[in-house]
C-alpha cells in the first residue's frame, strides 16, 4: 500500500455546516448497517448527504433512519456528494465496488473511504488509495435490524478499526463520535478476527436453534422462557471467568450421562448429534487443560462420545 504523508490525512475534506472537522456523509448499500452508521454521525453533527439502494427494503430503512436525504441507484452519485463514505455493502461484493468506483474516477483526492466488512482490512482499499482516497476499515461487532433501534445500540458497541497508521486517530474518532469503542486490528490478523467472531456469534446462533428444536421435542412449550436465564447466565459467566465457568456433565467427567445423552439425541434429534458431539469434545480439552478434568476421566468421556451405538454399557 502507498504511504500516506502525515500531513495528508484531513487536507482534502470539507468543512460542513461553517462546523471545523464535520463531514458530509454518504452511504453505499442501505442495507441495515450503513444508515445506522450515518444516522449515529448525523446526531454527532456531521451532515448525511446521500444513500444508494434500489430495493423497496433499501428505501424504507432510508426513509426511517435517514429522512431527508436523497436516495439515489448509482454510488458514483454518493460519493460526488460525500466527504466520508461508507461501504456498506457484502463482504464478496466490496472489492469489485472499490475498483469499479475507482475505475470510473468516482473517488475524489481527499475523501475518506470507510468500510463495513469485517473480513477485510484496508488493503481492499487499494485502487481507492491510488485514486487519492484515504482508506479505513470500520467494523461494528453487532447485529443489526434495520430499524432506530440500532442507533441506541451503538452506544457501548466495539468496532474493529484498522487503517494506516496516519488515519488512526480519525478512525478511531469517528467510531467515539457514533457513541462506540475503537478496537485496532492489524491487517494481517483480520481473517482470524472475522472467523472469531462469525463463529462466536453465528455457530450461537445455530446452538440455541438445534437447543430450542430439542426441548419442543421433549414436551416444552416455550424454550426461550426456559433457556434466557440460563443462557443468559452461562453467557456472562463465561465472559467473566473463562474456562473456570464450565460446568456440566463433560467438566464433571459424568460418562455415564454423556453415553445417555448420545443415545437419545440419535433417536429423537439426530442432526443435532454431531453438534453435541464436536463440541463436547471441545469442552473435554479445554476442561482438561484448566485441570477441571483428569486424563483418565476424558479418555472415559471420548469413549462415551465415540460409542457407535450411543447404548450404555
Amino acid at each position: 500500500m502507498n504511504p500516506i504523508e502525515p500531513d495528508e490525512p484531513l487536507s482534502g475534506l470539507r468543512d460542513t455546516e461553517d462546523r471545523p472537522g464535520r463531514l458530509a456523509v454518504g452511504v453505499v448499500g442501505a442495507g441495515r448497517v450503513g444508515p445506522a452508521l450515518a444516522a449515529a454521525l448525523r446526531l454527532a453533527g456531521h451532515r448525511a448527504v446521500a444513500a444508494s439502494g434500489v430495493s423497496d427494503a433499501s428505501r424504507r430503512r432510508a426513509e426511517e433512519l435517514l429522512p431527508g436525504v436523497p436516495l439515489t441507484p448509482e454510488p458514483r452519485d454518493v460519493l460526488a456528494a460525500a466527504d466520508l463514505v461508507l461501504l456498506t455493502v457484502p463482504d464478496d461484493a466490496l472489492p469489485d465496488l472499490v475498483s469499479g468506483l475507482a475505475a470510473t474516477g468516482a473517488v475524489r483526492p481527499g475523501q475518506l473511504i470507510a468500510h463495513t466488512s469485517g473480513r477485510y482490512g484496508v488493503d481492499v482499499l487499494e485502487p481507492a488509495l491510488r485514486a487519492g482516497g484515504l482508506p479505513l476499515a470500520l467494523h461494528p461487532v453487532m447485529t443489526f435490524t434495520g430499524t432506530q433501534v440500532d442507533v441506541a445500540r451503538l452506544a457501548g458497541c466495539v468496532f474493529g478499526v484498522t487503517a494506516p497508521e496516519q488515519l488512526r486517530p480519525v478512525a478511531e474518532a469517528l467510531v467515539v463520535e457514533m457513541g462506540a469503542e475503537p478496537e485496532w486490528v492489524p491487517e494481517e490478523a483480520r481473517g482470524l478476527y472475522h472467523a472469531a467472531l462469525a463463529h462466536g456469534a453465528n455457530h450461537l446462533v445455530t446452538l440455541v436453534g438445534q437447543t430450542v428444536d430439542a426441548l419442543r421435542a421433549a414436551g416444552v412449550e416455550e424454550p426461550s422462557r426456559m433457556l434466557g436465564p440460563l443462557l443468559g447466565a452461562a453467557l456472562d459467566n463465561a465472559l467473566r471467568q473463562g474456562d473456570q465457568a464450565l460446568t456440566g456433565p463433560v467438566a464433571r467427567g459424568d460418562a455415564g450421562t454423556v453415553r445417555e445423552h448420545v443415545a437419545v439425541l440419535r433417536r429423537a434429534a439426530p442432526q443435532t448429534l454431531e453438534t453435541y458431539r464436536a463440541l463436547a469434545r471441545a469442552t473435554a480439552d479445554r476442561a482438561l487443560a484448566a485441570r477441571l478434568l483428569k486424563a483418565e476421566a476424558a479418555e472415559e468421556l471420548l469413549g462415551a462420545l465415540n460409542d457407535a451405538t450411543g447404548e450404555g454399557r
